[in-house]
């Protein structure tokens, strides 16, 4: 390592009155044998790296960008040595803002000496580790670390990237499991990505947004009949833990195989164990070829928990301006809001109530409002999650995401204890969507349906004490049960839209009414095979058309009345 020559130093100076004009320059020279040779120019919180050490680097960003993927190795060896053999004086050593860690611990990093950070901005620390800006102040700013500290101490140096943080996107991502950061960890090997996206975008314009028109079926009947989702709505789904909040999420999935619709489910704080469950169970039923699974599981740090579900929705907003249709599970966002606010606290930024920061809100809202519906084709549909503390739907969290939110599917855990699975409070539950996302033909076999269920609650709740009930009230009483019977679905069995149709036609009649409530779910799976064994016509009339006109409504109850020996 030698001493910069007259020459050389008078570059330097001339370099420096460019780039510094009007400033004293005060130079001092500090001689450091790790450069191998060449010099790095420090000049305020600027560092110039002309070392040799510097120019490996630049060599190294240069060979990592390189488009390599075409026909083989012979095209990645022709495009390395072109890059030897020419100069690497076209190598482009840019400035870097460089800083230095005054402290850090759990997970949090403050960094001196970097004055122009942008909110959001990716750092990158000396050893290699990333971390996000998530915090400016006059004095410094405060960093989330993406990894453990590890080697990160007192004095490291840190550089901007000027980059936001962002997501990979491809459609090699279907099938995988991987991390907030685009890491796949399903031990299947590396994804080739396409592109990288931020994971913080602006929600579309009311002006690129169509309204919800299209039915994003379930195949869970008591949601597709009373309270229907629309492919680019956000349903959220609420209850105490343990009450099967997940599961219709799950079925959701399941139920769009061969619908032309990509999945995305985000594990937000799970634990691991449930993560791989979920991932058999999806691989069983043929559904992980259209599924990506973000996962940051309870034992990764607050800040992956806390930008996993804005990089999901990164990688949908890929899908849906390809045209597609996509449906995103956050599961769950109080745990979400929960890693915010440790981040928040250890930030040393003020608590509010149940000491949230004041921008809980906000860190949801801006998540959720980019579910839509394009003008141009293509939606996200959003199904989050929130559990609640003993049914109470009046706290913070909940009530946020309520206000944020087209509707809400509310599981009750006195319902789930008995036996009423899924367990949809049918009095609580909404979709402010309505009808809108219903097609004609679930619209005419569900229309009654509430109010009946509605009287029957009612009903139930006044006649426990009486001993004598008249003929009507009995009937009401009979019908309502049947009813609650023909809601409870078992797991990981959704149904398709014509049996819904056909069930809700022949239990609107009334034909099942004479059945005690052990005997109605088995009765309605031998009617539904016999349908489609003997009158499949039906049901392909319906799954066309969509619609239901009073002549085959007649039709369905004709038959039912045959097969049960009414007529």
């Amino acid at each position: 390592v030698t001493e910069p020559d007259d020459a050389q130093y008078e570059g330097i100076i001339k370099f420096l009155k460019q780039q510094y004009p009007e400033r004293v320059l005060n130079i001092s020279r500090k001689q450091n044998k790790e450069l191998g040779s060449g010099f790095i120019l420090h000049a305020g919180n600027e560092e110039y790296d002309w070392s040799a050490s510097g120019r490996k680097k630049a060599l190294q960003q240069k060979l990592q960008s390189l488009d390599i993927s075409g026909d083989g190795p012979l095209v990645a060896q022709k495009a390395i040595i072109s890059i030897l053999k020419g100069s690497m004086d076209d190598v482009d050593i840019a400035s870097q803002e460089v800083g230095v860690v005054s402290r850090v611990g759990d997970g949090i990093a403050y960094i001196d000496g970097v004055d122009h950070a942008m909110y959001g901005e990716v750092v990158v620390f000396e050893n290699g580790t990333k971390g996000m800006v998530l915090d400016i102040t006059t004095e410094n700013i405060g960093v989330i670390l993406f990894d453990t500290e590890g080697t990160i101490g007192q004095g490291t140096k840190v550089s901007r990237t000027k980059k936001q943080a962002g997501m990979p996107v491809s459609s090699n991502f279907l099938g995988r499991v991987v991390d907030p950061l685009g890491n796949p960890i399903d031990g299947l090997g590396p994804i080739e990505a396409a592109e990288m996206r931020p994971i913080e975008e602006p929600a579309p314009s009311i002006i690129d947004r169509n309204p919800v028109t299209t039915p994003m079926e379930t195949g869970i009947l008591s949601i597709d009949s009373m309270f229907p989702i629309g492919r680019g709505q956000r349903e959220l789904i609420i209850g105490d833990r343990q009450t099967g909040k997940t599961s219709i999420a799950l079925d959701t999935i399941l139920n769009q195989k061969g619908k032309d619709c990509i999945c995305i489910y985000v594990s937000i704080a799970q634990k691991a164990s449930t993560v791989a469950n979920l991932v058999n169970t999806l691989k069983k039923n043929d559904a992980m070829g259209y599924t990506v699974i973000v996962n940051s599981t309870a034992a990764d740090s607050a800040s992956l928990q806390y930008i996993a579900p804005y990089s999901a929705t990164s990688l949908a907003e890929y899908f849906m301006h390809q045209g597609k249709d996509v449906l995103i599970v956050y599961d769950d966002l109080s745990k979400h809001a929960v890693a915010y606010r440790t981040i928040s606290l250890l930030l040393g930024r003020s608590p509010g109530r149940e000491a949230y920061p004041g921008d809980v809100f906000y860190l949801h809202s801006r998540l959720l409002e980019r579910s839509s519906r394009l003008n141009s084709g293509g939606s996200i549909t959003a199904l989050p999650i929130i559990e609640t503390q003993d049914g109470d739907v009046s706290a913070y969290i909940p009530t946020n995401v309520i206000s944020i939110t087209d509707g809400q599917i509310f599981l009750e855990s006195d319902l789930f204890f008995e036996g009423q699975r899924p367990a949809v409070n049918v009095g609580l539950s909404v979709s402010r969507v309505g009808g809108a996302a219903q097609t004609k033909a679930m619209k005419k076999a569900s229309g009654s349906l509430r109010i009946n269920l509605a009287q029957y609650r009612e009903m139930k709740e006044f006649t426990q004490f009486a001993s004598d009930l008249d003929d009507a009230t009995k009937r009401q009483l009979q019908h309502g049960q049947v009813l609650m019977e023909l809601l409870k679905q078992p797991l990981n069995h959704p149904m398709s839209h014509a049996d819904m149709v056909i069930i809700l036609v022949v239990a609107d009649a009334g034909i099942l009414d004479d059945l005690n409530s052990k005997q109605v779910k088995k009765e309605e799976t031998k009617l539904l095979d016999w349908f489609n064994e003997n009158h499949s016509e039906i049901s392909r009339e319906i799954n066309t058309t969509k619609k239901l006109d009073d002549n085959l409504k007649t039709r369905i109850i004709t038959l039912a009345k045959q097969y049960r020996g009414q007529e």
